[in-house]
C-alpha cells in the first residue's frame, strides 16, 4: 500500500526576492506541489532591518504555494546567507590509549572535539561538516570505521553565522506562524537542488550571486573543504550601469536585463540601445558594447574574488567546475566569464530531481529555494528512518 503524502517546504527569503517551494514526498519520490514568489523587503545591503517587512513577504509568498498546492504548512526550511556567515576550519583530537578498532562512537567523538571551538560573542555554529580524519598521524581517511589505531584526528569544516541575523530570520518566520526545521546556508543548498553526488569527486564550486550577497561552497572529494561570502554581488552589476549612463536603478536593472551581456568580444560595434531619458529631454542612444564594457569589468572582478578564495585553500582548478546559482547569475555571459577567469567549466545550477518542475522555474533564480525545499525532504525520510529504527530496537525491548 502506497504511504501517505507528506508536503515538505523550502523558503528563500532573498534581499529581492522571496521564494517558496513546496513538495510532496511520497514513497522516496519529490513532486512539485506548489510555489509562490513576491517582491522582499526589509532588507538592506543584504542585512535583515525590519523583521515585520520580512515577516509579511515570508507569509505572502508561503500562502501563495499554499493556494497551488492545496494545503498549509506548519514548517519550513529557511535559506540564511550574506556576509555574516562565514567558515573556518578546525580539528580535534580523540585518543583511546591502545590500539584498537575504531567504532563510529570513536568518529562521533573526534568530530565533537573539533567543533568545540570559541566563538566571538555574536557568533553561532550553523553548520558542521567532517572533512577527512587521521589515524594515528597517517592522514586522508574519509571513513576509518574498523581501522586500528590509538589516535584519531577529526578534521573538519564550520560555518558560522551571526546570531543576531539569525534570530532576526527566525523571528520573521515565526511572526509568519511557521516553524523552521532547520536553517541552511544558502549555496549548499542550491549545490543540493543542482548537483549529484558524483559531480564533487573531482572538485567543484558552487557560488550563489544574489542582488545583495554572494555566498560560496567549494566541494573536494566528496566533503565540504570551505565556504565564504564575498563582497561583490548582483547589486553592484546594476548601480555601475545607472552611475555610468546617468539612470535610475530601476532603468538600469531594465537595461542590464534586456540588452546585457557580460562578453564584449561578442558584440557588435554598430549595435545601440535606447537609455530612458526625462520627459524634458531628447531620446538618447548608447552603444552596447559601453554597457557590456561595464558588465565584463565587474563580473571579472567577482572572479577574480572566487579564484583568491580558490588559491588561499590551495584547490587545483584544473580539476573543478563552477556552479553559478542566484538571479545574478541569468545574465547571458556569466559562465562564459567565469571559464575565462577561473580557468574551468562553468555551467549554470539548475534544479534536477523534482518531478513536474516547470520550465518558468527552470533558471538558477529558484536554485536555492528548490534546494532547500529538497533538503526538507530528506530531514523527514531522516526522521522517519530514526522512528523506524527506535521502533524496532523498543519491539527487541
Amino acid at each position: 500500500m502506497a504511504a501517505e503524502p507528506v508536503y515538505i517546504a523550502g523558503v528563500d527569503a532573498g534581499s529581492h526576492y522571496t521564494r517558496c517551494v513546496i513538495c510532496r514526498l511520497q514513497d522516496g519520490c519529490l513532486q512539485l506541489a506548489g510555489y509562490g514568489e513576491v517582491a522582499s523587503r526589509g532588507w538592506q545591503k543584504g542585512r535583515l532591518i525590519d523583521q515585520n517587512a520580512v515577516s509579511e513577504c515570508i507569509l505572502a509568498t508561503v500562502h501563495q504555494g499554499e493556494h497551488m498546492a492545496g494545503v498549509p504548512l506548519e514548517s519550513i526550511v529557511l535559506g540564511m546567507g550574506g556576509a555574516t556567515v562565514s567558515g573556518v576550519n578546525n580539528w580535534g583530537v580523540h585518543a583511546v590509549g591502545h590500539p584498537r578498532h575504531f567504532s563510529q562512537a570513536d568518529l562521533a567523538h573526534a568530530v565533537d572535539e573539533a567543533a568545540r571551538v570559541m566563538l566571538p560573542e555574536d557568533r553561532m555554529l550553523l553548520h558542521l561538516f567532517p572533512q577527512d580524519f587521521s589515524v594515528d598521524g597517517r592522514p586522508g581517511h574519509r571513513n576509518p570505521r574498523g581501522m586500528i589505531g590509538s589516535r584519531l584526528d577529526a578534521y573538519v569544516h564550520l560555518v558560522t553565522a551571526s546570531t543576531q541575523e539569525h534570530r532576526s530570520l527566525l523571528g520573521a518566520a515565526h511572526q509568519a506562524h511557521l516553524a523552521v526545521q532547520e536553517t541552511v546556508f544558502e549555496p549548499l543548498a542550491a549545490a543540493y537542488a543542482a548537483l549529484l553526488p558524483e559531480d564533487r569527486r573531482e572538485g567543484i564550486a558552487v557560488l550563489d550571486i544574489g542582488a545583495h550577497s554572494t555566498d560560496l561552497v567549494v566541494y573536494y572529494g566528496d566533503a565540504l573543504i570551505h565556504a565564504a561570502s564575498l563582497p561583490i554581488c548582483g547589486d553592484h552589476f546594476t548601480w555601475d550601469i545607472a552611475k555610468g549612463f546617468h539612470v535610475s536603478y530601476e532603468d538600469a536593472e531594465s537595461i542590464k536585463r534586456q540588452h546585457g551581456s557580460a562578453v564584449v568580444e561578442t558584440t557588435a560595434d554598430n549595435s545601440f540601445i535606447e537609455i530612458p531619458s526625462p520627459a524634458d529631454r531628447d531620446r538618447r542612444e548608447m552603444p552596447r558594447r559601453t554597457l557590456n564594457m561595464i558588465l565584463e569589468a565587474r563580473a571579472r572582478e567577482l572572479f577574480n574574488w572566487v579564484q583568491r578564495e580558490l588559491v588561499r585553500i590551495a584547490v587545483d582548478q584544473d580539476m573543478l567546475c563552477a556552479i553559478l546559482s542566484g538571479g545574478a547569475a541569468r545574465l547571458n555571459g556569466m559562465c562564459d566569464t567565469a571559464e575565462q577567469v577561473l580557468n574551468c567549466q562553468a555551467r549554470n545550477g539548475l534544479p534536477i530531481g523534482i518531478q513536474d518542475w516547470p520550465q518558468d522555474l527552470n533558471n538558477p533564480s529558484w536554485t536555492t529555494a528548490a534546494g532547500l525545499a529538497m533538503y526538507a525532504a530528506r530531514l523527514k525520510l531522516r526522521a522517519e528512518s530514526d522512528r523506524r529504527g527506535n521502533g524496532f530496537f523498543n519491539r527487541r525491548r
